[in-house]
């Protein structure tokens, strides 16, 4: 008991200080979280609405691979990408590997099938009516598409709050192509293994709780818009 409450003691007293190293950890996760997570609706939402709104020969395949996407391994993705930027690897001649863009890159592949797979979702879930006026009306395709996008909108923000809470949570991809160092590519997860493993507890703590409130605010961020659209 004295060690889980003077962990959770020193925890707090690192995180009321403002500790320069948790902080400077913390901040590497939002940013690399957050880059990959845009890249991945750049490329993601598109593609989740082609798929939702298409009619195509091999439609059904792309759909379940999407959805088969959601729960691709991190560590299987880690150790694809690490493949790619070896040294002696097909990209090995861009030195990726331990860099923030590698690590972007992984993150983007673990986030980009549930972009794509919620975004099918959300405009799949629209009233068809909306499609039909939208066409009746004589808008352009893209017309037609940014109305479905404004009327799925909340959906949308939630494939991308739910890609950012699986990639900022995830550790395996992180830690076989960042390597965790400290200053350059160690985030959350990465260091909460470390400091465990050294019996770091009350460092190991700090982040955990730093790692839940992130977390957490995404999901009231989310709730809260939901709720508005509701009652307004």
């Amino acid at each position: 008991m004295d060690l889980i409450f003077d962990g959770f003691s020193k925890a707090f007293d690192m995180i009321i200080g403002i500790d320069r190293g948790l902080f400077t950890i913390a901040w590497l996760s939002i940013k690399v979280s957050l880059f990959a997570v845009l890249i991945s609706s750049i490329i993601g939402v598109p593609l989740g609405t082609w798929l939702a709104i298409g009619h195509f020969r091999g439609r059904k395949i792309f759909l379940t691979l999407a959805n088969a996407g959601m729960g691709l391994p991190p560590v299987v993705v880690g150790l694809t990408v690490a493949l790619m930027f070896w040294r002696s690897g097909p990209m090995g001649e861009f030195q990726l590997m331990y860099t923030p863009l590698a690590m972007i890159i992984a993150q983007t592949i673990i986030a980009l099938p549930i972009l794509i797979a919620l975004t099918t979702s959300a405009i799949q879930s629209l009233d068809k009516q909306v499609e039909l006026e939208t066409r009746t009306l004589g808008a352009s395709n893209w017309q037609m598409i940014a109305t479905l996008w404004k009327e799925a909108r909340l959906g949308l923000l939630a494939a991308a709050m739910a890609a950012f809470g699986g990639v900022i949570s995830e550790v395996g991809a992180v830690l076989i192509v960042g390597g965790n160092i400290f200053g350059q590519t160690r985030v959350m997860t990465t260091a909460i293994v470390m400091e465990s493993r050294m019996g770091h507890f009350d460092t190991a703590i700090a982040l955990s709780i730093l790692l839940l409130v992130l977390i957490f605010i995404t999901n009231f961020i989310l709730t809260y818009l939901q709720q508005r659209q509701q009652n307004g």
